[in-house]
């Protein structure tokens, strides 16, 4: 009991020296709480959204459009089935529309709003449901796009060509529908959909049942009654299906996210560890005491463990409130936001409050671990004044040696990734920058100072004394200097490095994405199956487009369907994967894209003989990419004479000779007026996508790495408080001699902006190469172009900078309250 008194008075004795450790570790508990329960609550927003999608129906009964979908006759035998009160089918199709300025939107979606209100699965945003033949609901970003409103005409393009004048009664909450994100939205009664729709096409079947009917029995009554083909889930499995189709996301949601937690908690260990490591070396002389009157090694480490225990429970307490405070308030804010069918719960469960306290005090007994075994090894004599070296010749060459094999090895592995091919490459990048990293960083206390040494000399200009006081301190104490900057030096150099890689990867990426595509836009029908001849000859007869039609056919494969695709590649474009092997192939040979290690297929067709094809070695993505599901490609005539007569299913489009790409496009556009059920992609946007994407992740990841830098900062402040009691002494004869407290505090705050800004360019020196080196590993067989973010890293510069500017506030003004007597007198 006496041992427990001591410790806790110990501790209650340096509180002060350690409450901004404490609070390194609440807030780095408190982040992954948040991040744990954000991660979890953007996954339920995921499978809130498809249960929307699902609808309130109690069974639904499904069967893709490329199988034929669900007809009239199936949901009136399933009206039958006893226990049924009503169905209606999910009727959608391809349509256009047209404002009262004349502004036409041709790829719309009509989707049909069933006659029962209880099978209505569309979320209403504003007005009523239709109920006459020309009531109309658009989703909310298109009627903004016309700029109509409920209660206004718009006029709906037929698929024969005429028009008619329609009422809009309301508009539609496109979120609550994401299957048909990326189109207008026509509600139409489902009466209605064949008016003003073509290629209209119903994949669900929504099924009411009548009162004290049994779902799973009803289910069971619709199989037998339907056959096989539908298939048949009632609303808790349908809901099920669609969240178990999250369940990748959320990991790889929550695997980012605790990433970045990780990072911000190995900076809140370090924080945690330097200032027991600088608050124990101040105590040598107690320490040693303690050793003098009895005290072993191992008590000496059981006193400053169960102090770091203390602290630990203490924070992780504090950072548990924090992170369950912060998203009750999310939580309170979320309601007040306008989501659609996502209503957020950010409150975390019990278990992960626990884990996460758990795992705050964890990480600070790991952290004290290495200062109490420093500490232990103190010796009684230092009671006496007498010299002691911890650490031994033997020891130190260990750690030199240790730290050139971690630095050599990094290096070489980086190295090798570079030069690597895929996907070897990223491995060997990604174990080459953790190893030579921790060699830097068991490497900071040389590093650090000769960094603030080049910067000193304009610091001893533009500060004078005060200037040239904190070089001194910060280059005569270089353990100190290298502890406390390799928080700030860790938290950079992976906030540049991320946006780097992200960045560099973004730039190479994305223009091969266009460019390497065989044309510029693409044309298949919606349905998935061919393309009407009339829209063949119609983009045919523009002179601004060249045409490049792909057949295809599905025949059986060594005894499976396999989708075969044909084409001429001579008309693709030269720059696009694999073109100019399809470009040799002969009429008995194919492009392969299964990666079985089959030198050879047979194919066979009903009617046709068998014929064998040698595939080239390699895997190709060209016969994916030229037709959605084709795993071969072969030449036009190898097709016609396994399956005579295949359909146009796609249809690659580049701009003619001397036109550009928005001529090309429009010329797309008129050739396509009259057939709304084609649709046409365009590679650019394709690439657009791709770089909004990588864009956002750049953005995110600096904003979860800026957590780090802003804990590491929490670390500089208490150092620089443990040096003003370390140093009190030399303050108090500073001002004797004259030196004045603004100086004083000057003083301080440049060792606080030395050591941020030597942290921050070392660690954008090591973060550009990193990261630099992680891209070039991903796109190393596209060609790696593009250059950092200068505005992002010189960001990520401002944010360290501030950052310790803000951590000398409170060591300045504890300077600044000191008197001269009481700093004298300071033991």
């Amino acid at each position: 009991m006496t041992t427990y008194r001591y410790t806790v008075a110990e501790l209650r004795g340096q509180l002060r020296q350690l409450v901004l450790s404490g609070a390194a570790i609440a807030l780095g508990v408190a982040f992954l709480i948040a991040s744990v329960s954000g991660s979890g609550a953007l996954v339920d927003s995921f499978s809130q959204t498809a249960a929307a999608e699902v609808g309130p129906a109690d069974i639904q009964i499904t069967r893709p459009a490329a199988n034929g979908g669900i007809d009239a006759a199936t949901a009136a035998r399933a009206r039958q089935v006893t226990g049924v009160a009503d169905a209606a089918l999910r009727l959608t199709g391809r349509g256009a529309l047209s404002g009262a300025d004349g502004q036409q939107l041709d790829g719309a979606t009509v989707t049909s709003v069933a006659a029962d209100p209880a099978l209505r699965w569309q979320l209403l945003d504003e007005g009523r449901w239709p109920g006459a033949p020309d009531d109309v609901l658009l989703d909310t970003d298109t009627a903004h796009r016309l700029d109509v409103t409920p209660g206004s005409n718009v006029r709906l393009h037929r698929a024969d060509g005429t028009t008619v004048t329609a009422h809009l009664v309301g508009t539609l909450d496109g979120r609550g529908a994401p299957s048909l994100a990326g189109h207008p939205i026509i509600g139409v009664p489902d009466s209605a959909v064949e008016q003003y729709a073509a290629a209209v096409t119903a994949a669900q079947l929504d099924v009411r049942l009548q009162p004290g009917a049994s779902r799973a029995h009803t289910a069971e009554a619709l199989r037998a009654a339907l056959g096989d083909g539908p298939e048949i889930r009632t609303r808790a499995a349908s809901v099920t299906e669609a969240t178990r189709q999250s369940t990748t996301l959320y990991g790889v949601v929550l695997i980012a996210a605790l990433s970045f937690v990780l990072i911000a908690l190995a900076v809140a260990r370090m924080v945690v560890s330097n200032t027991f490591s600088v608050m124990l070396a101040q105590r040598t002389r107690q320490l040693a005491l303690l050793r003098c009157v009895g005290a072993d090694r191992a008590q000496i480490r059981r006193l400053i463990r169960r102090q770091g225990l203390l602290l630990g429970i203490g924070a992780s307490a504090g950072g548990v409130l924090l992170g369950v405070g912060l998203c009750a308030a999310a939580t309170g804010l979320a309601r007040y936001a306008d989501l659609g069918p996502v209503h957020l719960h950010l409150l975390p469960a019990p278990l992960t409050c626990v884990l996460a306290g758990l795992f705050g005090v964890l990480l600070t007994l790991l952290a004290v671990r290495g200062p109490a075994k420093q500490a232990s090894a103190v010796p009684p004599v230092a009671a006496l004044g007498g010299a002691h070296q911890v650490a031994d010749a033997a020891a130190r060459l260990r750690g030199a040696v240790w730290s050139g094999v971690l630095l050599i090895g990094g290096a070489a592995l980086l190295a090798l990734g570079v030069l690597a091919p895929p996907p070897m490459s990223l491995l060997a990048v990604t174990l080459g920058a953790i190893g030579s990293f921790f060699g830097v960083l068991r490497l900071s206390h040389r590093l650090l100072p000769a960094v603030v040494a080049a910067l000193g000399a304009p610091a001893r200009r533009l500060g004078g004394t005060a200037g040239r006081l904190a070089t001194q301190q910060l280059r005569l104490n270089p353990a100190r200097t290298g502890t406390t900057g390799s928080a700030l030096l860790l938290g950079v150099t992976v906030m540049v490095g991320a946006v780097t890689a992200l960045t560099v990867t973004s730039d190479s990426l994305v223009p091969v994405v266009s460019a390497r595509q065989p044309a510029v836009f693409s044309a298949t029908a919606a349905t998935g199956g061919a393309l009407p001849a009339r829209a063949l000859t119609a983009l045919g007869e523009q002179p601004e487009l060249a045409v490049t039609p792909v057949r295809s056919a599905t025949v059986d494969v060594d005894g499976r369907p396999t989708l075969v695709a044909a084409v001429d590649p001579t008309r693709l474009n030269s720059r696009a994967d694999d073109v100019e092997r399809a470009r040799e192939l002969t009429d008995d040979t194919a492009l392969g894209g299964l990666a079985d290690g089959r030198q050879n297929v047979r194919i066979s067709a009903p009617g046709r003989p068998a014929t064998t094809l040698r595939i080239e070695p390699g895997r190709s993505s060209l016969p994916f990419t030229l037709q959605s599901g084709a795993f071969l490609l072969v030449t036009p005539a190898t097709l016609e004479r396994i399956a005579p007569g295949p359909a146009v299913t796609t249809v690659w489009i580049s701009p003619a000779d001397g036109a550009d790409r928005p001529a090309a496009r429009r010329a797309v556009d008129r050739a396509l007026t009259g057939h709304p059920q084609i649709q046409v992609t365009d590679t650019a946007a394709q690439a657009q996508t791709l770089r909004s994407l990588l864009d956002r992740m750049t953005q995110v990841s600096m904003a979860l790495l800026s957590f780090s830098v802003a804990i590491a900062g929490l670390g500089v402040a208490a150092t620089l408080m443990l040096s003003v009691s370390e140093r009190a002494r030399e303050i108090g004869m500073l001002r004797a001699i004259g030196m004045s407290r603004r100086q004083l505090r000057r003083m301080l705050t440049l060792e606080a902006l030395l050591l941020s800004l030597a942290a921050a360019l070392a660690g954008t020196a090591l973060g550009l190469g990193y990261g630099w080196a992680a891209a070039r590993s991903v796109t190393s067989t596209v060609g790696t172009a593009g250059a950092p973010p200068v505005l992002l890293i010189l960001a990520a510069l401002a944010l360290t900078v501030l950052t310790g500017l803000a951590a000398a506030v409170l060591p300045a003004r504890r300077v600044g309250r000191m008197t001269v007597v009481t700093a004298l007198h300071a033991s």
